[in-house]
């Protein structure tokens, strides 16, 4: 599987394996182990997904040594602050049952909780993020569903600038402006849903070129993604 280089030298996997809506039963624990067994190397998590536990029991199934896993989890939108986001991180490891995470994101920008004071939380949770990077308890550290204006404002203080941006992106999501911005910063664009949570089947265009170029609908979407969506999490329990 291919890499992508973030700006401080840590190779990503290409392609992930996503797991929001995997439940919190042995589903999920299967499902992780028969990824690792068939290649997937890079393990999209988030703390909201309510499912770590699980996660870090399909790693452990595998029997994959850990540094040949890429992990990522997520801070989410209830949680702001330096120490509220050591603690989210810490917790996060505890669950995965891991000792260090290869990136760890802000999954949204502008929480409802802290819509007021978004700018300056932001800005203590990132340094919080730079110190685990710092310290070595992560490899490399982003953010997730963040605007241009977004990345400006965390810009402004930060020490370390985001290496990674998750974002939505498929044929009706293209985000041409966040992703030119990424570009000129180098950050590396990670999308998510490629396939749109399955709306891409309902779309008769996509049909039609399948069609053209002998392929399937899935196959067309992903392949799409892969220049302009440097990395792709596969979500595979919500038809990608």
């Amino acid at each position: 599987m291919n890499n992508i280089l973030l700006n401080n030298g840590v190779k990503i996997p290409q392609i992930g394996f996503g797991t929001w809506k995997a439940p919190t039963s042995e589903v999920t624990i299967n499902a992780v182990k028969t990824a690792i067994e068939n290649g997937y190397t890079h393990i999209d998590c988030a703390s909201v997904y309510g499912n770590e536990k699980e996660v870090g029991q399909g790693i452990i199934a595998s029997n994959i040594s850990r540094d040949k896993l890429f992990i990522t989890g997520k801070l989410w939108n209830d949680i702001r602050g330096y120490d509220e986001t050591i603690t989210a991180f810490n917790q996060t490891l505890n669950d995965l049952a891991i000792d260090y995470l290869d990136l760890y994101l802000i999954h949204w920008p502008r929480p409802q909780k802290y819509h007021d004071d978004y700018i300056e939380k932001n800005r203590q949770s990132w340094k919080a993020m730079e110190d685990l990077y710092k310290q070595g308890k992560v490899r490399a550290i982003g953010v997730s569903n963040f605007k241009e204006h977004h990345i400006d404002e965390l810009l402004e203080t930060c020490e370390i600038k985001p290496m990674v941006n998750q974002i939505e992106f498929h044929p009706s999501c293209l985000q041409k402006d966040i992703r030119n911005y990424c570009k000129q910063h180098n950050i590396v664009v990670v999308g998510y849903s490629p396939l749109a949570n399955g709306k891409v089947f309902q779309c008769e265009e996509l049909k039609i070129f399948a069609q053209k170029y002998n392929t399937s609908i899935a196959q067309l979407c992903v392949q799409y993604a892969l220049p302009n969506a440097s990395v792709k999490p596969l979500n595979l329990f919500m038809g990608i």
